[in-house]
């Protein structure tokens, strides 16, 4: 028996591929194909520690050529409120809050331009909350605060424009915003108009604070948020420009992923997120209950990244970033890029995750296929449901989540998925090691995945399994021959 050697994160580049023979019924292996001989062998595959990965295979098979693991080139830029690919660039408010200015944004947009981020798709530079001062104009219009913003707010989006991204502002749907400054209740028409043909906004996140009384809005959440839906869709029929993206910040309050795809691209679902597990953890279990409402041009907003922030971990940052990106979240960084470090950089730059979140062909999030630690479909902030997937244009897309604090070894049938095809072998690519692995036959195991860590796999059909594999079904519920003869469970 051939020895298998340790990986850390230092050594993802490394390969080992070391053959174990096991028995026909092991719970947790799979088969191995030996090219050209048709030599078969069950062999056990293993996903080696932070987060690289080792497999114990046979001359394993490389993916197909056709494969495409990169954020495809020729994808539009998304300009429309009708835009279908989840949101990608950066947000103001975790990093910075209300202690924002124009060079502290022009700073950012030339950081991410030095780290090249822009080219994995990271496009939008939004600004968020405490850009104004705390009265309209005479004219009953927002006005930038003259301390942060003196050369004014066109000048700056006409200066990120310039450097080829697109510009994001901020408001809400109250009377004022949650710090206090103006908001756009009964001014929508005037504000939309501000925002996008007087200060050349391409985007809009518009939250939920300072709600007026009953008698006054008489609406409910729908026709609170319609309102501002309406003003943007009619300054594009008035003009016949793109109109405003609009993002909802509603905080999940309304069940927005029932009905806000109507009028914006995406809804956040919980409150706000913090550079903390218990954090992230809550947010992802809420959001496995409602993953369904996902598609093209409908997004549930999980919330900014903290990728960067904080006290997260190393794996967690990457369970973080893998799970809002496989999730279809919007994909915005909020983190100080004078004190990033190249561990961040390695994490929002990992394009086979980014290709998932922009793929253009399937656009539903992944969804859990079993809960693990907990019964299926339990509510649990802190231990959320651990093994998801879902499909991708290059095929079934895995994602394990160790919640437990000590490295765990997580094991599934590959039918559990219903993308899967029963009969089939796969072969596995890692989207962090970014290797490919061998082929996998049934079952799947990673070994030792860290503490707060993260497996995610993509896994594409490779032909018919080996003949002769016992039992005749992989998941032996009502696995049942031709006469009519019903196979004992195992």
């Amino acid at each position: 028996m051939a020895t298998q050697k340790n990986y850390n994160r230092g050594a993802w580049e490394k390969g080992s591929f070391d053959a174990q023979h096991t028995s026909h019924d092991s719970d947790h292996h799979f088969i191995a194909v030996k090219s050209c001989k048709f030599y078969y062998m069950i062999i056990s595959l293993t996903i080696g520690l932070l987060g690289g990965l080792s497999i114990a295979h046979l001359n394993a098979p490389k993916l197909s050529s056709q494969v495409i693991l990169t954020r495809p080139a020729n994808l539009p830029p998304q300009t429309s409120a009708g835009g279908h690919l989840p949101i990608m660039g950066y947000n103001t408010w975790n990093s910075f809050a209300c202690n924002i200015n124009e060079s502290i944004i022009l700073d950012t947009v030339n950081a991410i331009k030095t780290h090249s981020l822009d080219k994995h798709g990271y496009t939008f530079i939004n600004i968020d909350d405490c850009y104004s001062e705390k009265q309209r104009d005479k004219d009953g219009d927002i006005v930038e605060s003259k301390e942060r913003f003196p050369s004014g707010m066109r000048t700056l989006t006409d200066k990120i424009h310039d450097l080829g991204f697109f510009a994001g502002i901020y408001s809400s749907a109250g009377w004022f915003t949650c710090q206090l400054y103006p908001a756009s209740f009964q001014n929508e028409k005037r504000d939309a108009k501000l925002f996008r043909n007087t200060w050349n906004f391409d985007y809009l996140k518009y939250d939920n604070c300072a709600v007026p009384y009953d008698s006054i809005i008489k609406e409910g959440i729908v026709g609170k948020y319609k309102r501002m839906s309406d003003a943007i869709q009619s300054l594009a029929q008035e003009t016949g420009r793109e109109p405003l993206i609009l993002s909802l910040c509603e905080w999940g309050w309304g069940e927005p992923w029932v009905w806000a795809k109507e009028i914006s691209v995406s809804w956040r679902t919980t409150g706000d997120i913090e550079p903390k597990w218990k954090s992230v953890t809550s947010i992802l279990n809420y959001n496995s209950f409602i993953a369904y409402a996902v598609d093209f041009g409908a997004h549930n907003d999980m919330d900014i990244l903290e990728v960067g922030n904080g006290n997260l971990t190393y794996d967690e940052a990457k369970s973080h970033f893998t799970a809002w990106a496989l999730m279809k979240s919007p994909l915005l960084i909020s983190t100080d890029f004078n004190s990033i470090t190249p561990e961040t950089i390695s994490i929002l730059t990992n394009d086979e995750i980014i290709a998932i979140n922009q793929d253009p062909l399937y656009g539903g999030s992944i969804t859990p296929f079993r809960w693990g630690i907990n019964s299926d479909w339990t509510f649990n902030s802190t231990h959320p449901a651990q093994y998801w997937s879902g499909r991708s244009q290059n095929g079934v897309v895995f994602m394990l989540l160790n919640t437990l604090e000590e490295p765990a070894n997580m094991s599934f049938n590959l039918t559990e998925s219903p993308w899967i095809r029963a009969g089939r072998q796969y072969a596995v690519r890692d989207l962090w090691s970014k290797t490919s692995n061998g082929t996998a036959v049934r079952n799947f195991t990673a070994h030792d995945v860290p503490p707060h860590g993260v497996v995610a796999l993509l896994l594409q059909d490779d032909g018919d399994e080996p003949e002769g594999i016992e039992p005749p079904c992989s998941r032996m519920e009502w696995c049942t021959d031709k006469n009519g003869t019903v196979l004992p469970s195992q």
